[in-house]
């Protein structure tokens, strides 16, 4: 169990996602240690079906929940709840539809950048859109990271008109 693995495993059920939160910061360099994998899916009802029976599989249920509780992974969920906090088989993940600061899971896909992890490749929010997202949520964690981001942004030379690289497997 690891966040890559979670990560391959996605990949390989074929959902469209973009890693946001710690992992996707990490992936550029944030020094910050995360637990949980944060996700945006696409709402296309075909990536929604992959997506709830990839979390079936895993037995995803809400994080904070007492298990003795029901509560059943399917597409339906996520048309009723489409930002979740779970805890899986293979690990924390939080699943969302849209990311605060931003939008929708295009938005987040066109101010993505695609990483390489040895052998692996993923969509990463890229650090512009990581800033725009802390600043939008706004919560004390989010925005003592601000000023890293910022120093990342920097000592990229990244610049908010630079377009991500093309996704190859497009």
């Amino acid at each position: 169990m690891s966040l890559l693995s979670m990560m391959e495993g996605l990949t390989e059920a074929s959902v469209d996602f973009v890693v946001i939160g710690g992992v996707a910061a990490r992936a550029h360099g944030s020094t910050r240690i995360t637990e949980d994998l944060d996700i945006c899916y696409s709402r296309r009802p075909e990536n929604v079906d992959r997506l709830a029976r990839l979390l079936a599989s895993w037995g995803a249920y809400p994080r904070g929940i007492d298990r003795d509780l029901p509560f059943f992974m399917d597409a339906q969920t996520f048309r009723t709840t489409p930002i979740m906090t779970l805890i899986t088989a293979e690990g924390a993940l939080d699943v969302f539809d849209e990311v605060k600061g931003v939008g929708d899971f295009e938005s987040v896909r066109a101010s993505s950048v695609i990483v390489d992890a040895g052998d692996f490749r993923f969509r990463a929010l890229s650090l512009e859109g990581l800033l725009e997202a802390r600043r939008a949520a706004g919560r004390p964690k989010d925005i003592d990271q601000i000023p890293e981001l910022k120093a990342l942004i920097e000592l990229s030379g990244s610049d908010k008109h630079e377009k991500p690289r093309p996704d190859p497997t497009e």
